[in-house]
């Protein structure tokens, strides 16, 4: 994973203050959780670089989009698919429908398209969605103050999309709200 984020920097991809410190130490925090839960490789990969072209909750990218042929060349088409839903989710769009509608209709944030996506693939999404803003509740008391009962509900509505590590996980780190 260290090759390939140099070969991230190389692209002009640099490390930015996030939230609670480093982004890069949020993005290792997001995997590790991740493998914690045992997660596939391309769910590990993708947690390791889902702010690469950045999200509705960090406007920073560490890659442009124009790149995103050469980041899947680095990290795997797979993962590189993974890591642009995620980052381009419109999440005012998307979370409200989680428990109320039957297929997820996704909003892309840069482009304004709108497409159904499969269950598989949407497992992944909220997976990831969940390890990251659970890194950032165990990293921040503030942030969990904060966002924590928000984060709660959503997680909520997502369970059926989730693993049992993950709404263990989940439910025990918001277990006080």
């Amino acid at each position: 994973m260290k090759e390939k984020f140099k070969q991230l920097a190389e692209l002009g991809a640099g490390d930015f203050q996030h939230l609670n410190g480093s982004l890069t130490e949020h993005l290792k925090g997001t995997q590790n959780i991740l493998k914690q839960w045992g997660a596939s490789d391309v769910l590990q990969t993708a947690g390791l670089f889902h702010a690469a072209y950045g999200t509705a909750g960090f406007d920073e990218n560490m890659v442009s989009l124009d790149q995103r042929k050469y980041i899947a060349e680095i990290i795997g088409e797979e993962e590189e698919a993974l890591v642009y839903l995620y980052c381009s989710c419109d999440r005012d769009h998307v979370f409200p429908q989680f428990n109320k509608e039957k297929s997820i209709k996704f909003r892309d944030r840069f482009n304004e398209t709108s497409i159904e996506i499969d269950d598989k693939t949407l497992n992944l999404f909220c997976e990831l969605t969940v390890a990251n803003e659970l890194e950032l509740v165990l990293a921040s008391d503030d942030f969990k103050k904060q966002y924590g009962e928000e984060l709660l509900e959503l997680f909520r509505r997502m369970d059926a999309y989730l693993s049992p590590q993950a709404v263990k996980a989940y439910r025990e780190a918001l277990s006080d709200l």
